[in-house]
């Protein structure tokens, strides 16, 4: 993509990335992802955010750059308002292609400027309410956010636009589709963005949820007329509707979701396959919408989402060697890690000559404020009062589930 302009002396001048690496080298993006970087022009030149090598991402900068007739040489400022490499893994090469430029960051930034990039020299510690004048009318304040979502995270707000400079937060997955922008997006695009921002959320903030409250209530006193993270769409129509979408993520470990189940299943010989058609059929039963995945088949990062979403969450799978299905217990570590809290929850799953699977779940859940209904382990093959035990359940966490009020407001559209 060429570069594009947010407004007067502000573009865009990132990359989309399509490729097969993962992300963090953990999560996929078979819809890409973007890398958003962007340029402010007054008397002096600040380039905010940069990119990786990735999918010619870097190259991709340089020509946005020339194309607005700036060098690297007359670049005054490199801000990094966050330090993971996605953002940053340019910034030794850039550097040297713009030696006099002047790296901002935080204190805890600087930091790993020189961890990473052995860069010590021209580097400016920045703190909130800290101020950059690059004239003709721009101004730069900086504010920061710290473990939204790493320690040294900052946010850059330019006061004559009222653009806000967000690194991560407000971020997605999700290549562009057509436009960059908020409010030239059609509205059959709005469930392609809801999904990728909500896995975007729940795969790398989730976590960090009371710092985005945070961060947000922070925020609060600057007139924000636009938005402008490292990932995903420049809100400019209506910046409060990813404020709201972010409050309500950062609820869902707060208390119970959204009224929806999610069921998570794996089977070796195909007995614990049995036991879920019967726990479905007791959610259907209420009318209550219900996701299903099945580890290892499907990508953690996929499930990660509509678990993190939902109020209602089955697990469903067998022992092991004496322990839980490995792919399960990968994924309920990622449950643990992530604050996938306050769920009403159960389980179910067979075994052979033990049931240390359901060992394994409840000493995995313990923390996690769920609600959990009686398990249901059976040897080999559910009988038929095994499979009735399992609609019954299937039934009963979905009725517990219905009447929790939806948190989407129309107001995060």
């Amino acid at each position: 993509m060429t570069s594009i302009k947010l407004t007067d002396n502000i573009y865009w001048i990132g990359a989309e990335v399509h490729s097969e690496d993962l992300f963090e080298g953990i999560w996929p993006t078979p819809k890409g992802v973007t890398l958003n970087a962007y340029v402010v022009k007054g008397d002096k030149t600040a380039v905010i955010e940069l990119v990786r090598e990735w999918g010619g991402a870097s190259l991709t900068l340089l020509q946005n750059l020339k194309e607005l007739g700036i060098a690297p040489k007359d670049i005054n400022y490199i801000i990094l308002n966050h330090l993971e490499p996605d953002h940053t893994g340019f910034t030794y090469t850039l550097r040297k292609l713009a030696p006099n430029a002047e790296i901002v960051c935080t204190e805890k930034g600087a930091a790993l400027v020189n961890g990473f990039y052995g860069i010590n020299d021209k580097v400016r510690n920045v703190k909130s309410g800290d101020t950059l004048n690059l004239g003709q009318g721009k101004e730069l304040v900086f504010a920061e956010i710290p473990n939204v979502h790493w320690p040294e995270t900052m946010v850059s707000f330019e006061k004559s636009t009222g653009i806000l400079f967000s690194s991560d937060a407000f971020g997605s997955f999700g290549s562009f589709r057509g436009s960059i922008f908020d409010d030239e997006q059609p509205t059959a695009n709005q469930p392609y963005w809801e999904a990728e921002m909500l896995r975007y959320y729940a795969n790398i903030v989730a976590t960090f949820s009371p710092s985005v409250l945070k961060a947000i209530d922070a925020l609060g006193g600057l007139d924000v007329k636009m938005i402008a993270p490292s990932h995903g769409l420049i809100w400019r129509g209506a910046p409060k509707a990813v404020v709201n979408k972010y409050i309500r993520y950062a609820n869902y470990n707060k208390d119970f979701a959204e009224p929806e189940v999610c069921v998570v299943w794996g089977s070796m010989y195909g007995n614990t396959e049995v036991m879920l058609s019967a726990v479905v059929k007791g959610i259907a039963q209420t009318g209550v919408p219900v996701k299903v995945h099945r580890v290892p088949n499907e990508n953690v990062s996929f499930i990660l989402a509509d678990a993190y979403k939902s109020a209602g969450l089955v697990i469903g799978c067998p022992t092991y060697e004496y322990a839980m299905f490995p792919p399960m217990k990968y994924l309920m570590d990622i449950l643990v890690k992530k604050h996938i809290w306050y769920k009403k929850a159960g389980y179910f799953g067979s075994f052979g000559w033990s049931g240390g699977a359901l060992k394994d779940f409840n000493e995995l859940s313990k923390n996690m404020h769920w609600d959990i209904l009686d398990p249901i382990t059976f040897k080999g093959y559910p009988t038929a009062e095994d499979l009735a035990k399992g609609e019954q359940m299937g039934n009963a966490i979905a009725q517990q589930v219905k009447d929790i009020p939806s948190k989407i407001k129309d107001e995060d559209y």
